[in-house]
């Protein structure tokens, strides 16, 4: 990428201007947006839908243990050192794996698989092999060379033997926790891990086979500065993961306790953060990396980047996918499945989820069943979040409607984005044009009828 290149993409003027806060569009509608009296019946006519025959099914497992805190993260968990907390959550997991394999037609082949947390390694090696035999029981799962089976990893929670057993359960897309190599800003997030952790994990995953690596970086922690961050990704890319999310800091102490740990004082100014984010588009796409858009990049080999170029990447609450059409259940203490046109999402708690499992129902406790104005809305927002256009003659063919039409009052507000660079809006197209593509959480949510309803502190900043 040129310098020029880079100015297209990179506008500070606009960067400040639009940054906000937004959705991430895990999902359309948000998870706001569920509710609490939601209907178990939406769901199991939802799971038992004749027409979903055809349709591949992906599974999601949130294991919450976390060995320590880090102070910067705001996902659901559990922090302990005792380990004998998985075995309960383990066989409870395996009871809600029958309980929802029971409502579907099991005949149809699960394509995609999803450990998150918490620490999905904090299982020991039996109790994984456990879990996974257990899913494989219940569940048909489409052979290797046609299933994105993913595990996220701590690399401290993690030797090579570990790494070579996760494959041989049949993983082969591995996501590394890593944030910043720098061992100051590791000692302000409480989170030590030397660069040979990380490496160690890479260099045994790529000799076991694995398909993908996925690291996430986090830009705007404690005591990062350009200089400090420019070390982390020349390590980095010498390492040269398949694919790489370089997040933005979200700084909510009202919201995430631990987040109080860290002070304020050393958080890097709005200017760094943005300088930060420069130099990190610059070394990445000057590196090879595709810029997939918002804070995610891949190898042109990888399939994420792949699956942009032939219009079939996706979102769902793991963040960008290459399965666009499969069923996904959740599994575990706050999860969320989207089964047709429903969201459900398991009790957030973990007492509450263990009580519903212990008498023998699901524990989905809130969810949403999507009208067919959220069906319409949630297919642009995810267009545009992933493909970086709307072509207007499919959402008439597909819908009925006229798309300039249905969607005039949005057109005419994107006008202005429009007339900052950001998009380019003709007759019959929207393409999101280079420097829209850092805001391309902001030009979605035009589009989004339920933004004035909803309390914008929940979401993150959109840079």
């Amino acid at each position: 990428m040129t310098a020029a290149d880079t100015d297209t993409l990179f506008r500070p003027d606009l960067l400040a201007k639009y940054n906000a806060n937004g959705p991430r569009y895990t999902s359309y509608p948000t998870a706001l947006q569920f509710r609490d009296d939601f209907s178990l019946t939406d769901y199991t006519r939802a799971a038992a839908d004749p027409h979903a025959a055809n349709t591949d099914l992906s599974l999601y497992f949130h294991i919450p243990f976390c060995d320590t805190v880090c102070f910067y993260c705001g996902c659901n968990k559990v922090v302990t050192k005792n380990r004998a907390h998985a075995r309960p959550y383990l066989d409870r997991l395996k009871r809600e794996v029958a309980l929802q394999a029971a409502l579907f037609d099991t005949t149809r082949v699960v394509s995609q698989l999803h450990w998150g947390g918490g620490t999905p390694t904090f299982l020991s090696h039996d109790e994984m092999a456990e879990l996974m035999v257990a899913t494989r029981e219940h569940f048909q799962l489409a052979p290797d060379a046609h299933g994105e089976y993913s595990i996220e990893v701590d690399p401290r929670e993690a030797s090579p033997a570990t790494v070579a057993h996760l494959r041989a359960m049949g993983f082969n897309r591995l996501s590394l926790g890593v944030q910043d190599f720098d061992p100051r800003v590791q000692q302000a997030i409480n989170r030590i891990q030397p660069v040979e952790m990380t490496s160690s994990v890479m260099h045994a995953a790529r000799a076991h086979g694995f398909h993908s690596i996925g690291v996430d970086l986090i830009y705007g922690l404690p005591h990062q500065t350009v200089d400090s961050f420019s070390s982390t990704l020349d390590t980095m890319l010498a390492l040269a993961p398949d694919r790489l999310s370089v997040f933005g800091y979200a700084h909510m102490p009202q919201r995430f306790k631990m987040q109080r740990q860290m002070d304020p004082a050393t958080l890097p100014s709005p200017e760094v953060r943005l300088a930060i984010l420069r130099l990190v588009i610059e070394r990445l796409t000057d590196a090879g990396y595709v810029y997939i858009g918002m804070d995610h990049f891949a190898l042109p080999s990888d399939e994420l980047a792949r699956a942009q170029a032939q219009r079939t990447l996706h979102r769902n609450f793991q963040g960008y996918s290459t399965r666009a059409e499969c069923d996904l259940i959740g599994f575990g203490a706050s999860s969320i499945g989207k089964v047709g046109d429903v969201y459900a999402q398991n009790a957030k708690e973990l007492p509450a989820w263990a009580n519903a499992i212990d008498a023998g129902r699901l524990a989905i406790t809130r969810g949403v069943r999507l009208t067919p104005d959220d069906r319409l809305r949630r297919d642009v927002i995810t267009q545009l979040m992933c493909n970086l256009e709307l072509r207007f003659d499919e959402f008439d063919a597909a819908y009925g409607i006229r798309f300039t039409e249905a969607f005039a009052p949005e057109l005419a507000r994107l006008q202005s984005f429009a007339d900052d660079g950001l998009v380019s809006i003709g007759a019959r197209r929207l393409d999101v044009l280079p420097a829209g593509r850092m805001l391309v959480r902001n030009i979605a949510m035009v589009f989004d009828r339920y933004l004035g309803q909803q309390a914008l502190e929940r979401f993150s900043r959109t840079l």
